[in-house]
C-alpha cells in the first residue's frame, strides 16, 4: 500500500467587514486559479446555519465561437479546424466531426479504416487517462501538491507513467502524423495508412505498454477513496458488439435508449448568471454524468475479460458511483484501450484506398463519440456545394458542468466539519474527478467559502 502524505498548505486568512475594513463579518476563502485541471475557473460557497446554502462553478472564460468559424467552410475543412479546439483530446473533435459529415454525405467507413479510427482513439485514450491519473488527479489522493513532487517520492511510478503515456502519444503520431492536431485524419478516412510492417513493428510498444497498464490499475487501486456515492443518471454510448468508441446509440441507467440524432430532442443547454460555458441538461430531469464512470457502468459487459478481471482485483463493481473511483476507472479503460489497439494491429489488413470517395452533396449529419471524458455530440447541416451551413458541437464537459456544482453541494454538505483549508482541498479534489477541460466547454479555480457571511481567503 502507498503511504499518504499530506502536505501542508500555507493558507493566508484574510478579515474584513462588509467595506472592506478590519472586522470579523466576513472570511474570504479565494484560490485565484485551480491547479491540474485545463482552463480557468472559480468555486464560490455559501454556507447559512451549518447547511450548504448555494455552490457555483464560475467560468468566466470568454467563448471561442469554434462552431461560426465553420461557416462558410468546406466539410472536408472540419476534422482539422474543430482539432484545435483541444489540444488534449483532438481525436475525439475529429471523430465525431467526421462521423457527422459522413452521415451528412451519405457515405459510411467500414473495415480496415473502421478499425484504424477505433486504434487511434485508443491513443488518444491512453494518453489523456495516463496524464490524468499519474500527473492530475494522484497527487490529490497521496497529499501532493503536484507530480513533481510526487515523483521524488515514488519515482519508479511515475517514470512508468510517463512511458505508458508516451506510447499513447507515438500510437496517435503513428497513425495521426502528429502527436497535437494530428493532421492525417480525414472525412473518408485517411491521408496515408501504414504498412503491415509498419503495423506489426509498433504492436511491440504496445506489448510493453499492456504490463505498464495492468501496473497502473493496481497502483490507482490503493487510493484511499472517500465514502460519498451519488445517485446519477448515467449518460453514454452504447453499442451492441463493443465498448463504445465512435458508433451506438446514447443510453442512460434511468430509461434512456436514443438514436444520435435525437440528442436535442431530449437534452437541452442553458445559458446560467455565473458561467460562460452552457450546462447541459436532460429536458424535465436535469444533470447527468458522462465520462468513464458512465461509460463503464454502461458498458461492463463490452470490456474485455482481462479488463474486468483488472477491475474486480481494484475492487470495482460492474456499476460505480463514486466520483473518487473514477481514477481507478479510468486505468481500467486505460488497460482495455492498449488491448483494443494490440487486437486490431495484430489482426490488420492494409485497406484498398486510405480513404473512400465523397461527392459534396446538401445534408444533415449527427455524431457522438466517447472522448476520454464522456460523449462529445457534433450536428452540421450542408448546403449543395458541401459547404457547412450551420454547426453544432457540446463537449463533455459542459454536460458535466450542472453535475459537478450538484457533487460539490452533497459533498461539501457530508465534510461541512472539515475546517476551510480541507475543506478547500477536497472540494479540488472532487472537480478533478471529472478532469473537466474547461477550454473545451466555452477555464478553473478560485474558490470562495462564505459560512454565515464569513468569508475566508486563501492565497
Amino acid at each position: 500500500m502507498l503511504e499518504l502524505k499530506l502536505l501542508d498548505r500555507r493558507v493566508k486568512f484574510m478579515s474584513v467587514d462588509e467595506n472592506g475594513n478590519g472586522a470579523t463579518k466576513r472570511r474570504k476563502i479565494k484560490v485565484n486559479y485551480m491547479a491540474r485541471v485545463e482552463g480557468e475557473g472559480g468555486l464560490d460557497i455559501k454556507i447559512r446555519d451549518n447547511k450548504v446554502s448555494d455552490v457555483k462553478l464560475h467560468i468566466f472564460e470568454p467563448p471561442r465561437f469554434f462552431e461560426a468559424f465553420m461557416r462558410e467552410r468546406m466539410y472536408s475543412e472540419a476534422p482539422d479546424i474543430t482539432a484545435r479546439i483541444c489540444g488534449i483530446c483532438p481525436i475525439a473533435y475529429q471523430m465525431s466531426s467526421c462521423h457527422a459529415m459522413e452521415q451528412a454525405l451519405g457515405v459510411s467507413v467500414d473495415g480496415p479504416l473502421r478499425e484504424l479510427r477505433r486504434m487511434i482513439y485508443c491513443g488518444e485514450w491512453i494518453e489523456s487517462h495516463v496524464l490524468h491519473v499519474y500527473m492530475l488527479h494522484a497527487p490529490d489522493f497521496l497529499g501532493y501538491e503536484d507530480a513533481i513532487r510526487l515523483a521524488k517520492d515514488y519515482p519508479d511510478v511515475v517514470k512508468k507513467g510517463l512511458h505508458l503515456k508516451k506510447i499513447g502519444n507515438e500510437l496517435v503520431t503513428f497513425l495521426g502524423g502528429r502527436e497535437i492536431h494530428p493532421i492525417n485524419v480525414k472525412v473518408g478516412g485517411f491521408y496515408k495508412v501504414p504498412s503491415k510492417k509498419e503495423m506489426k513493428d509498433f504492436s511491440e510498444k504496445l506489448k510493453v505498454a499492456l504490463e505498464l497498464a495492468q501496473e497502473m490499475v493496481a497502483f490507482s487501486a490503493q487510493m484511499p477513496f472517500p465514502d460519498f456515492e451519488q445517485d446519477y443518471e448515467y449518460v453514454a454510448n452504447r453499442h451492441p458488439d463493443e465498448y463504445p468508441f465512435n458508433e451506438g446509440r446514447i443510453v442512460s441507467n434511468k430509461g434512456m435508449d436514443i438514436d444520435i440524432s435525437e440528442f436535442y430532442d431530449y437534452f437541452e443547454e442553458r445559458h446560467v448568471e455565473h458561467s460562460t460555458s452552457l450546462h447541459a441538461v436532460i429536458k424535465g430531469r436535469g444533470a447527468y454524468h458522462v465520462g468513464p464512470l458512465a461509460r463503464y457502468s454502461l458498458n461492463y459487459d463490452k470490456l474485455s475479460p482481462l479488463a474486468q478481471e483488472a477491475a474486480r482485483k481494484a475492487d470495482l463493481e460492474a456499476t460505480c458511483y463514486n466520483p473518487f473511483k473514477s481514477i481507478v476507472v479510468r486505468s481500467v479503460e486505460t488497460l482495455w484501450a492498449v488491448e483494443e489497439a494490440l487486437r486490431i494491429a495484430d489482426a490488420y489488413e492494409m485497406p484498398d484506398q486510405p480513404s473512400i470517395k465523397i461527392e459534396p452533396r446538401s445534408g444533415e449529419g449527427h455524431s457522438c463519440t466517447e472522448a476520454p471524458r464522456g460523449i462529445l455530440y457534433h450536428r452540421y447541416r450542408l448546403d449543395d456545394e458541401g459547404k457547412i451551413v450551420d454547426a453544432k458541437i457540446v463537449p463533455p464537459t459542459s454536460q458535466n458542468q450542472a453535475v459537478i456544482e450538484n457533487d460539490l453541494y452533497h459533498f461539501v454538505e457530508k465534510f461541512i466539519d472539515l475546517d476551510d483549508e480541507k475543506l478547500q482541498w477536497k472540494c479540488e479534489q472532487a472537480v478533478r474527478n471529472y478532469d473537466p477541460c474547461i477550454s473545451c466547454s466555452c477555464h478553473f479555480l478560485r474558490m470562495k467559502v462564505d459560512r454565515d457571511g464569513v468569508v475566508s481567503e486563501t492565497k
